[in-house]
């Protein structure tokens, strides 16, 4: 685990949204399978910087579960996902710093809740390139650029 203090300083900081890891896991979604694919293992190379944040870490593990409520996976391969994705990228977690950098976001730009907490631990982490489908392409949130892998 890695505090988001000790990931400031490197540069050009990668994090992917929870749609990202779930859509490189789902065979449902062939397409965005490919592309998902693709984009994990150029950021898993190095010398990329990417990290895993906290609360995408916790949005995976729910839609993981929810699979193996499904019957579609076991909760062997729940736990075998987890440990391969830290094996390959860093967990961040947030300081209550983040928090206060929540509100401005959330009040500047309109953002979700979960939008605003994720950019908020984005940017605590230094984390410049998020990947996501989920807010706007190209949009500059304080520093962090939405760059939608699926486009």
């Amino acid at each position: 685990m890695v505090t988001a203090s000790s990931t400031r300083g490197m540069s050009c900081m990668n994090a992917v949204d929870t749609n990202v890891l779930v859509y490189f896991l789902d065979a449902n979604e062939p397409a965005k399978q490919a592309k998902a694919q693709d984009l994990y293992s150029r950021l898993s190379q190095p010398p990329v910087n990417t990290v895993l944040l906290w609360q995408v870490a916790g949005e995976w593990l729910n839609r993981l579960r929810k699979w193996e409520a499904a019957k579609r996976i076991s909760d062997a391969d729940v736990e075998s996902y987890l440990r391969d994705l830290l094996a390959v990228f860093p967990l961040v977690v947030p300081s209550s710093q983040a928090l206060g950098q929540y509100f401005g976001l959330f009040n500047r730009y309109s953002l979700s809740h979960w939008d605003a907490m994720l950019l908020a631990a984005c940017k605590e982490a230094g984390v410049t390139t998020l990947y996501s489908e989920d807010l706007q392409a190209g949009a500059s949130y304080d520093g962090v650029t939405v760059v939608n892998p699926f486009a």
